[in-house]
Protein backbone atom coordinates (compact mmCIF):
# COMPACT_ATOMS: atom_id res chain seq x y z
CA UNK A 1 0.00 0.00 0.00
CA UNK A 2 1.37 3.45 -1.11
CA UNK A 3 1.17 6.03 1.70
CA UNK A 4 2.00 9.76 1.19
CA UNK A 5 2.84 11.53 3.57
CA UNK A 6 0.97 15.23 2.68
CA UNK A 7 1.91 19.06 3.97
CA UNK A 8 -0.67 21.48 3.41
CA UNK A 9 0.24 24.29 0.68
CA UNK A 10 3.56 21.71 -0.36
CA UNK A 11 4.96 20.27 -4.14
CA UNK A 12 2.94 16.64 -2.48
CA UNK A 13 -0.30 18.02 -4.23
CA UNK A 14 0.97 17.64 -7.57
CA UNK A 15 1.81 13.45 -6.46
CA UNK A 16 -1.77 12.98 -5.22
CA UNK A 17 -2.54 14.13 -8.87
CA UNK A 18 -0.30 11.62 -9.98
CA UNK A 19 -1.86 8.62 -8.48
CA UNK A 20 -5.55 9.91 -8.89
CA UNK A 21 -4.27 9.88 -13.21
CA UNK A 22 -2.62 6.66 -12.53
CA UNK A 23 -5.73 5.03 -10.57
CA UNK A 24 -3.68 3.50 -8.02
CA UNK A 25 -5.07 2.80 -4.63
CA UNK A 26 -3.29 5.23 -1.47
CA UNK A 27 -3.80 6.37 1.68
CA UNK A 28 -3.26 10.02 2.46
CA UNK A 29 -1.53 11.03 6.07
CA UNK A 30 -1.74 14.96 6.59
CA UNK A 31 0.30 17.12 8.21
CA UNK A 32 0.05 20.98 9.05
CA UNK A 33 2.15 23.82 8.73
CA UNK A 34 3.55 25.53 12.02
CA UNK A 35 3.27 29.06 12.15
CA UNK A 36 5.85 30.20 10.52
CA UNK A 37 4.74 27.85 7.60
CA UNK A 38 7.61 25.24 8.46
CA UNK A 39 7.23 21.25 8.28
CA UNK A 40 6.06 20.01 11.85
CA UNK A 41 8.52 17.97 13.54
CA UNK A 42 6.50 14.89 12.85
CA UNK A 43 7.53 14.71 9.67
CA UNK A 44 11.12 14.06 11.22
CA UNK A 45 9.98 11.07 12.08
CA UNK A 46 9.05 9.67 8.78
CA UNK A 47 12.55 11.13 6.81
CA UNK A 48 15.56 12.82 8.31
CA UNK A 49 14.89 16.14 6.39
CA UNK A 50 11.56 16.20 7.74
CA UNK A 51 9.94 17.25 3.81
CA UNK A 52 6.92 16.74 2.16
CA UNK A 53 6.09 14.87 -0.21
CA UNK A 54 7.35 11.44 1.23
CA UNK A 55 6.28 8.08 -0.11
CA UNK A 56 5.90 5.13 1.51
CA UNK A 57 5.39 1.72 -0.60
CA UNK A 58 4.65 -1.89 1.48
CA UNK A 59 4.44 -3.26 -2.08
CA UNK A 60 1.69 -4.98 -3.32
CA UNK A 61 2.65 -8.33 -1.37
CA UNK A 62 3.13 -6.14 2.09
CA UNK A 63 7.11 -7.27 1.89
CA UNK A 64 8.77 -4.31 0.29
CA UNK A 65 8.67 -1.45 2.39
CA UNK A 66 9.97 1.44 0.52
CA UNK A 67 10.37 5.50 1.82
CA UNK A 68 10.91 8.14 -1.02
CA UNK A 69 11.39 11.41 -0.42
CA UNK A 70 12.21 14.37 -3.42
CA UNK A 71 9.20 15.57 -6.01
CA UNK A 72 11.25 14.01 -9.13
CA UNK A 73 12.02 10.65 -7.53
CA UNK A 74 8.59 9.88 -5.99
CA UNK A 75 7.23 10.88 -10.00
CA UNK A 76 9.61 8.56 -11.43
CA UNK A 77 9.35 5.62 -9.49
CA UNK A 78 5.40 5.72 -9.56
CA UNK A 79 5.70 5.96 -13.73
CA UNK A 80 8.47 2.92 -13.68
CA UNK A 81 6.45 0.70 -10.89
CA UNK A 82 2.89 1.62 -10.88
CA UNK A 83 1.96 2.95 -15.08
CA UNK A 84 1.15 0.49 -17.92
CA UNK A 85 2.77 3.01 -20.10
CA UNK A 86 0.27 5.87 -19.71
CA UNK A 87 1.69 9.03 -18.86
CA UNK A 88 5.33 7.91 -19.79
CA UNK A 89 6.77 9.72 -23.09
CA UNK A 90 8.24 8.79 -25.67
CA UNK A 91 11.71 7.50 -25.40
CA UNK A 92 13.27 9.38 -28.18
CA UNK A 93 13.15 12.57 -30.32
CA UNK A 94 12.02 16.03 -29.42
CA UNK A 95 9.31 14.63 -26.82
CA UNK A 96 11.86 12.92 -24.84
CA UNK A 97 14.39 15.58 -24.78
CA UNK A 98 11.69 18.16 -23.60
CA UNK A 99 10.75 15.82 -20.87
CA UNK A 100 13.81 14.95 -19.86
CA UNK A 101 14.79 18.17 -19.40
CA UNK A 102 11.48 19.89 -17.78
CA UNK A 103 11.39 17.15 -15.53
CA UNK A 104 14.67 18.15 -13.89
CA UNK A 105 14.40 21.87 -14.95
CA UNK A 106 11.32 22.06 -12.39
CA UNK A 107 13.11 21.73 -9.67
CA UNK A 108 16.62 22.39 -10.46
CA UNK A 109 16.31 25.78 -11.97
CA UNK A 110 12.92 27.26 -12.03
CA UNK A 111 11.36 26.41 -8.55
CA UNK A 112 14.83 28.03 -6.41
CA UNK A 113 13.95 31.43 -8.20
CA UNK A 114 10.83 31.00 -7.09
CA UNK A 115 11.28 29.91 -3.00
CA UNK A 116 13.15 33.01 -3.37
CA UNK A 117 10.58 35.27 -4.69
CA UNK A 118 8.55 34.03 -1.93
CA UNK A 119 10.87 34.41 0.89
CA UNK A 120 12.12 37.92 -0.17
CA UNK A 121 8.22 38.90 -0.23
CA UNK A 122 7.07 37.08 3.19
CA UNK A 123 10.20 37.94 5.87
CA UNK A 124 9.15 41.80 5.55
CA UNK A 125 5.14 40.70 6.29
CA UNK A 126 6.27 38.83 9.17
CA UNK A 127 8.78 41.25 10.81
CA UNK A 128 7.91 43.43 13.58
CA UNK A 129 5.98 46.57 12.45
CA UNK A 130 9.14 49.06 13.77
CA UNK A 131 11.49 47.55 11.29
CA UNK A 132 9.14 46.48 8.42
CA UNK A 133 9.13 49.48 6.51
CA UNK A 134 13.12 49.05 6.63
CA UNK A 135 13.00 45.46 5.52
CA UNK A 136 10.33 45.82 2.58
CA UNK A 137 13.00 48.48 1.16
CA UNK A 138 16.18 46.19 1.47
CA UNK A 139 14.14 43.05 0.43
CA UNK A 140 11.97 44.41 -2.38
CA UNK A 141 15.63 46.01 -3.63
CA UNK A 142 17.19 42.87 -3.73
CA UNK A 143 14.42 41.20 -5.13
CA UNK A 144 14.26 43.52 -7.80
CA UNK A 145 17.80 43.70 -8.95
CA UNK A 146 18.58 39.90 -8.36
CA UNK A 147 15.64 37.64 -8.57
CA UNK A 148 12.70 39.40 -10.69
CA UNK A 149 15.07 39.89 -13.36
CA UNK A 150 15.73 35.71 -13.07
CA UNK A 151 12.06 34.82 -12.86
CA UNK A 152 11.69 37.05 -16.03
CA UNK A 153 14.02 34.77 -18.06
CA UNK A 154 12.02 31.57 -16.80
CA UNK A 155 9.07 32.97 -16.91
CA UNK A 156 9.61 33.77 -20.93
CA UNK A 157 11.19 30.53 -21.33
CA UNK A 158 8.07 28.43 -20.17
CA UNK A 159 5.91 30.91 -22.34
CA UNK A 160 7.53 30.16 -25.22
CA UNK A 161 7.65 26.31 -24.76
CA UNK A 162 3.74 26.46 -23.71
CA UNK A 163 2.39 28.74 -26.90
CA UNK A 164 3.59 25.60 -28.92
CA UNK A 165 2.88 22.55 -26.70
CA UNK A 166 -0.78 21.70 -25.03
CA UNK A 167 1.51 19.36 -22.56
CA UNK A 168 5.26 20.01 -21.63
CA UNK A 169 6.35 17.17 -23.89
CA UNK A 170 4.18 17.76 -26.86
CA UNK A 171 2.33 15.07 -26.66
CA UNK A 172 -1.37 14.19 -26.07
CA UNK A 173 -1.42 13.34 -22.13
CA UNK A 174 0.74 14.72 -19.34
CA UNK A 175 4.12 13.47 -18.63
CA UNK A 176 6.46 13.41 -16.21
CA UNK A 177 7.48 17.12 -16.78
CA UNK A 178 3.68 18.10 -16.41
CA UNK A 179 3.64 16.47 -13.26
CA UNK A 180 6.78 18.70 -11.82
CA UNK A 181 6.00 22.08 -13.80
CA UNK A 182 2.28 22.30 -12.33
CA UNK A 183 3.10 23.68 -9.97
CA UNK A 184 5.85 26.49 -10.68
CA UNK A 185 3.25 27.24 -13.43
CA UNK A 186 1.06 27.91 -10.59
CA UNK A 187 3.15 29.73 -8.87
CA UNK A 188 4.37 32.21 -11.77
CA UNK A 189 0.47 32.79 -12.15
CA UNK A 190 0.00 33.92 -8.26
CA UNK A 191 2.93 36.22 -8.40
CA UNK A 192 1.33 37.95 -12.17
CA UNK A 193 4.18 37.37 -14.34
CA UNK A 194 2.60 34.16 -16.39
CA UNK A 195 1.98 34.86 -19.91
CA UNK A 196 -1.42 33.55 -21.44
CA UNK A 197 -0.22 30.18 -22.81
CA UNK A 198 1.09 29.26 -19.27
CA UNK A 199 -2.10 30.54 -17.85
CA UNK A 200 -3.56 28.11 -20.50
CA UNK A 201 -1.50 25.44 -19.24
CA UNK A 202 -2.74 25.91 -15.49
CA UNK A 203 -6.33 25.87 -16.50
CA UNK A 204 -5.99 23.07 -18.37
CA UNK A 205 -4.15 20.71 -15.75
CA UNK A 206 -6.44 22.25 -13.02
CA UNK A 207 -9.57 21.14 -15.31
CA UNK A 208 -8.67 17.51 -15.19
CA UNK A 209 -10.88 15.34 -13.15
CA UNK A 210 -8.21 13.57 -11.68
CA UNK A 211 -6.50 16.74 -10.29
CA UNK A 212 -9.97 18.09 -8.98
CA UNK A 213 -9.90 14.73 -7.02
CA UNK A 214 -6.74 15.20 -5.79
CA UNK A 215 -7.51 18.69 -4.80
CA UNK A 216 -10.49 17.37 -2.52
CA UNK A 217 -8.59 14.57 -1.07
CA UNK A 218 -5.32 17.18 -0.61
CA UNK A 219 -7.01 19.72 1.18
CA UNK A 220 -5.25 23.16 1.83
CA UNK A 221 -3.78 24.29 -1.51
CA UNK A 222 -2.71 27.68 -2.11
CA UNK A 223 -2.71 27.41 -5.97
CA UNK A 224 -5.90 25.94 -6.56
CA UNK A 225 -7.91 28.96 -7.35
CA UNK A 226 -6.15 29.95 -10.46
Amino acid sequence: MIIIHHLNNSRSQRILWLLEELGVPYEIKKYQRTSEQLAPPELLKVFPLGKSPILTDTGVDGKENITLAESGAIVEYLLKFYSTGKFNSAQSGQEYIDNLYFTHYAEGSIMPVLIQKLIFTLIPQRSPWLVRWLLNGVFGKVSSLLVEPELKKHSDLVESHLSRKTFIAGGSEPTSADFLMIMPAEMLEAINIAGPSTKEYVKRIHDRPAFKVALQKGGEYAFSGF
